[in-house]
C-alpha cells in the first residue's frame, strides 16, 4: 500500500510545522508518482490513476500481440526430416516439420504471452518490496483465474449460435489440465496454510516452480501416448498430433508447413497439403466468384477479398491467433479477416443457395440500371418472346415504364415481317402509345389472321421506337425494344425436335439449356423421352448425365432440358456428349433433328479472371501473415486506422486508433518478428510487458489507496479483468468460429496453473534464496489469500462439474458449449454467480466486514 502519511521536514525548526511536499498522502510506489502531485485532490488523482491504468491496459494489450507474433514466429520454425523413399533417386526424401509440438506450445510459450502481465506482476512486486510478499500481484493471479474459468466460459456457452455444440477434442490432456488447475490451488492452500502456515520455504518454492516443467512434460507424454500401439504422426508438420478420427476431413489451409507425414508400421507417405487441399479449395472459391464477377460486376479485387475471408473463416485458428484478432480489434488495428462491403456479400450469401432458390434475388441483382438513377424515363415491352395460336386471332403485347413517372411519354410500335407476312398472317400495326402521368402499363391487340389450311409455325416482330418529333431526353428504350411473335398452327399434334444439331457450351456456364421445340402443331398435351450418351465427356465427372421425359402442355412450343456442367481442373478442355430424343407420346411425332451433341469449351476469358482472383487472394493471404512484416509494414499499419482499409473502418476503430496512436507508433519500433527467428521481438517485448505491467501495478497500488481500497480486492477486480480483457474477445470469437472448444476454454486450465507455477513459483523461488542468504524467512501471511484461494478452489469445482454434466448430459446438448437454449442459459448464469460470488466474499472479508480467520 502506498504511504498515507506526511512527516515533518528532516531540521525544522521547534514550533514551526514544516511539511516535506515530496512525502504526501499515496505518494510512495515503485515509479510513480513521477511529478509532484501535492496539490491535487484526491478525486482527482483517483480519476486520472484510473483513465491512465485503463490506457495501459490497451498499451499491454498492443505489445502483446507482438509478443504472440514472435511466439507464432518461433513455434512456426522447422526442421528438415530425411525419411527412406525408394522413388527417389537417393533413396531418401527430405521433408519440412515443426520442431515445437502443440501441446508444448500452447503450455509453455502461448500461456507465457496470455499471462505475462500477471506473471510479470507477481515478480516484480516481490522485487518492489524488497523480496517481501504482498498481495497485488498473488490477488491478480487468483482473480484473474476466477474470471477467466468462469465468466470467460460463461460467454463462450452462451455465444454458440442456436442449434450448435462445441467439444473439447482433446479430452485427454483437457483432463490433465484441468487436474493441474485444482491442484495448484490445493497445493497452494497447502503451502500457505497447512505445510509452513505463513511461511514459505525454499522447497516449496522448488516444487511449485517444478510443477510448471512437470505439467508440460506431463500433457506431452499423454499426447504421444508412448505407452501405447504407434500411432503416433505429424500433422501438419507439427510433432505428436494424432489424426486418427481425422482421416476423412479435409486438412487445414493456411499453415505455414508443407507436407503431413503419416507413420504406421514403420511406413511413411507424404501428402502435399498445399497442393492437395488449399489450391484446390482456393481454385473452387475463385470459380464460384468469378461466375459473379461476370453476372454483377464485383470487382475481382473484392472477388478476392471474399474468396480470402471464406478461407479464413473456414480453417482452424490456434487461441494465438484470436488472442491476435481480438487485440486488433479492440485497437483499431489491421484486422486478420479480410473486410469486404456488405453488399457484396450479400451477392455471395445468394450464390451458395440452390439455383431455383436464388432465382429471384439474382433477377434483382443482374438488372441493369438504364434510369440513370430514376432521371430519366424507360419503356420496353414486357416480354422478349411471344407464343399465339392461329385460333385466338389476336396477340396481347404489352408494354411497361419504369423509372421517371411523373411525365407523359409517347413511343412508336411497328411490326416487322418475319416468316409471317402481312396481310397474309396478320394485320400490319403501326401506331403510337402513349403513356400518362404516373402510367405504368400499356397494352395493344396485334390481329391473327386464322384459315383453314395446315401450315408451319411462323414468326413475325414488333419493334419499338422513339417517334421523331419526340425531342425529350428523358425517355430512353429499354433492354426489350423488340419482341418476337410466333403464330402456331394449332390443328396437329406436332413434331418434336432440337433446336440445333449441336451446341458449345462454356465450362464457366455451369449448365447447359438444350433447347427442344415443337413444330408444325401445338395441339393437345404431349411428351418425349430423352437420354444422355457419352463421347469423351464422362457422365458423373464431366457433367451429370441421365435421362428423363420432356412434357409439354396444350399450345406450348418449346421447352429446354437442363444439364449441369462440373467445374474441371483440367487446363485445356475440348469434350463432348450427346443427348437423344426417344419415344414420344399424346400424338407427336419426332422432327428432323433428334439427337445433339453437346461440346463442353474452356472459357479464356473467365479462366483468366479466375486466375486473377486467385492471385489477388494469395496476396491478400499473404498480407495477413502475422510474422512477416517489416519495420516499414509496422509503422505503416501504427500509423493507419484499420490497418490502411479506411473504406472499412468504422467510428470505433478511429476512436480505439485515437486511443492506441501513442502505443502504436511506440510499438512499431520493436524489430519485427521475422528477424532471427522471432527471437529479438520476443525478448524486447517482453521486456517491454515487464515495463508496463510494473506501471499497471502502480497505478493499481496508487488508486486503492486514494479510493481506500485494500490491494486485494484492487487486484480480484480492476486488474484482474484488464489483463483478462484480451483473452475474453479471443475465446469468444474462437468458440464461434472453431469447431471444437479447445481454442475457446480448452486452454484456460492450463493458463491457469501456469499462473501458479511460474507467477508465483518464480518470485517465490527468488525470494526464499534472497531470505536464505539474509539468514530470514520469507513470510506470506494467509489473510485474505488463503480465503480467496479456498473459495475460487470451491468455485473451480463447481464449474467444471457443470462443464462435465454438460459434455455428459442430453438435456445440454452433450457439450461442453452451446446447445439447448434455457439449458445455457441457466449454466452461463451459474458461472457468472459463482464468480460474483466470489468477488463479493473475497472483497467483504479483506475489509473485515466478514471475518473469516484462515491460517492465523
Amino acid at each position: 500500500m502506498a504511504n498515507n502519511t506526511t512527516s515533518p521536514t528532516p531540521g525544522a525548526a521547534v514550533g514551526c510545522p514544516m511539511f516535506d511536499v515530496t512525502n504526501y498522502t499515496c505518494s510512495n510506489a515503485l515509479i510513480l508518482p513521477i511529478i509532484n502531485e501535492y496539490t491535487w485532490s484526491a478525486g482527482t488523482r483517483a480519476f486520472l490513476y484510473l483513465l491512465a491504468m485503463f490506457w495501459c491496459f490497451l498499451g499491454v494489450a498492443l505489445i502483446a500481440d507482438v509478443f504472440m507474433c514472435a511466439i507464432e514466429k518461433i513455434t512456426s520454425k522447422t526442421a528438415k526430416v530425411r525419411i527412406p523413399d525408394q522413388n527417389e533417386p537417393d533413396g531418401v526424401k527430405i521433408i519440412e516439420v515443426k520442431v515445437w509440438n502443440d501441446t508444448v506450445a500452447n503450455l509453455s510459450l502461448l500461456a507465457l504471452g496470455t499471462s505475462a502481465p500477471e506473471i510479470l506482476l507477481s515478480v516484480i512486486e516481490i522485487i518492489g518490496r524488497n523480496f517481501e510478499a504482498g498481495e497485488l500481484g498473488p490477488g491478480t493471479i487468483v482473480g484473474s483465474a476466477a474470471f477467466n474459468l468462469l465468466v470467460i466460459s460463461a460467454i463462450c456457452i452462451i455465444s454458440i449460435p442456436e442449434g450448435e455444440v462445441r467439444k473439447i477434442a482433446n479430452m485427454r490432456v483437457f483432463g490433465l489440465t484441468t487436474f493441474s488447475c485444482i491442484w495448484a490451488y490445493v497445493w497452494l492452500s497447502l503451502v500457505i496454510l497447512v505445510i509452513s502456515p505463513g511461511v514459505v520455504d525454499l522447497t516449496e518454492a522448488i516444487i511449485t516452480f517444478l510443477m510448471f516443467p512437470g505439467l508440460i512434460i506431463g500433457a506431452y507424454l499423454i499426447d504421444k501416448r508412448p505407452c501405447m500401439k504407434k500411432e503416433e504422426v505429424v500433422e501438419n508438420g507439427m510433432v505428436g498430433i494424432s489424426l486418427e478420427g481425422y482421416a476423412n476431413e479435409p486438412l487445414n489451409t493456411g499453415d505455414t508447413s508443407t507436407a503431413v507425414i503419416i507413420q504406421k508400421e514403420e511406413k511413411s507417405e507424404t501428402i502435399p497439403v498445399e497442393e492437395d487441399k488449399s489450391h484446390k479449395n482456393l481454385l473452387k472459391l475463385a470459380k464460384e466468384l468469378g461466375h459473379e464477377s461476370l453476372d454483377q460486376g464485383i470487382p475481382p479485387e473484392e472477388a478476392a477479398k471474399i474468396v480470402a475471408a471464406k478461407l479464413t473463416e473456414k480453417e482452424h485458428h490456434s487461441r494465438m491467433w484470436y488472442r491476435i484478432n481480438a487485440t486488433r480489434s479492440m485497437s483499431g488495428g489491421k484486422k486478420l479477416v479480410p473486410q469486404v462491403y456488405s453488399a457484396f456479400k450479400d451477392v455471395y450469401d445468394v450464390t451458395k443457395l440452390p439455383e431455383e432458390e436464388r432465382a429471384e434475388g439474382k433477377m434483382a441483382l443482374t438488372t441493369k440500371d438504364h434510369t440513370a438513377g430514376g432521371t430519366k424515363a424507360v419503356i420496353e415491352f414486357t416480354a422478349a418472346t411471344l407464343s399465339v395460336l392461329e385460333s385466338e386471332k389476336k396477340v396481347r403485347i404489352g408494354i411497361r415504364r419504369y423509372g421517371k413517372m411523373d411525365t407523359p411519354a409517347t413511343v412508336r410500335v411497328e411490326t416487322i415481317n418475319g416468316t409471317a407476312t402481312a396481310p397474309e398472317d396478320y394485320i400490319h400495326l403501326e401506331e403510337d402509345v402513349h403513356f400518362a402521368n404516373n402510367e405504368q402499363l400499356r397494352q395493344l391487340y396485334v390481329e391473327i389472321i386464322d384459315d383453314n389450311e395446315w401450315e408451319p409455325d411462323e414468326f413475325f416482330f414488333v419493334k419499338l421506337a422513339l417517334p421523331e418529333a419526340e425531342e425529350n431526353e428523358d425517355i430512353v428504350l429499354g433492354n426489350i425494344s423488340i419482341t418476337q411473335v410466333t403464330i402456331i398452327n394449332d390443328d396437329e399434334p406436332g413434331k418434336l425436335e432440337f433446336g440445333k444439331p449441336s451446341i458449345i457450351a462454356k465450362e464457366s456456364s455451369r449448365r447447359v439449356r438444350i433447347p427442344v421445340n415443337r413444330i408444325n402443331g401445338a395441339d393437345g398435351h404431349v411428351s418425349v423421352a430423352w437420354k444422355t450418351r457419352d463421347i469423351t465427356a464422362i457422365s458423373g465427372k464431366d457433367y451429370q448425365g441421365g435421362e428423363g421425359v420432356l412434357k409439354f402442355d396444350h399450345g406450348e412450343t418449346s421447352r429446354t432440358i437442363d444439364i449441369e456442367i462440373f467445374d474441371s481442373m483440367k487446363p485445356e478442355r475440348d469434350e463432348s456428349f450427346q443427348v437423344d430424343l426417344g419415344e414420344c407420346d399424346g400424338g407427336a411425332e419426332l422432327g428432323k433433328i433428334r439427337k445433339t451433341i453437346i461440346t463442353i469449351v474452356n472459357d479464356e476469358e473467365f479462366n483468366g479472371l479466375v486466375s486473377r482472383i486467385v492471385n489477388l487472394t494469395k496476396a491478400n493471404m499473404d498480407a495477413l501473415q502475422l510474422e512477416d512484416s517489416t519495420w516499414v509494414t509496422q509503422m505503416k499499419n501504427a500509423m493507419n486506422v484499420n490497418g490502411g482499409d479506411l473504406e472499412n473502418a468504422t467510428f470505433i476503430d478511429y476512436l480505439l486508433h485515437f486511443l492506441t496512436f501513442f502505443w502504436k507508433i511506440l510499438f512499431a519500433l520493436v524489430p519485427p518478428p521475422k528477424y532471427l527467428g522471432g527471437w529479438p521481438a520476443f525478448i524486447l517485448s517482453l521486456a517491454v510487458i515487464g515495463f508496463m505491467t510494473a506501471i499497471i501495478g502502480d497505478l493499481a497500488t496508487l488508486f486503492g489507496c486514494l479510493v481506500d481500497l485494500n490491494d486485494s480486492i484492487t487486484a480480484i477486480t480492476l486488474v484482474a479483468l484488464g489483463t483478462s480483457m484480451p483473452d475474453t474477445f479471443a475465446s469468444k470469437q474462437a468458440a464461434v468460429g472453431e469447431k471444437t472448444a479447445d481454442s475457446s476454454i480448452g486452454n484456460i486450465n492450463g493458463s491457469n496453473s501456469v499462473n501458479v507455477f511460474l507467477g508465483l513459483g518464480l518470485p517465490w523461488l527468488m525470494a526464499t534464496i534472497y531470505h536464505m542468504t539474509q539468514g530470514t524467512e520469507f513470510k506470506v501471511p494467509p489473510g485474505s489469500l488463503g480465503f480467496s484461494v479456498i473459495l475460487y478452489t470451491a468455485c473451480a469445482i463447481i464449474a467444471i462439474l457443470l462443464l462435465i454434466a454438460r459434455r455428459f448430459l442430453k438435456p445440454f446438448g452433450q457439450a461442453e458449449l452451446g446447445g439447448p437454449k434455457w439449458p445455457k442459459i441457466l449454466s452461463a448464469v451459474i458461472m457468472v454467480s459463482l464468480w460474483v460470488f466470489y468477488v463479493l466474499l473475497s472483497s467483504l472479508n479483506a475489509e473485515k466486514i466478514i471475518n473469516v480467520q484462515i491460517g492465523g
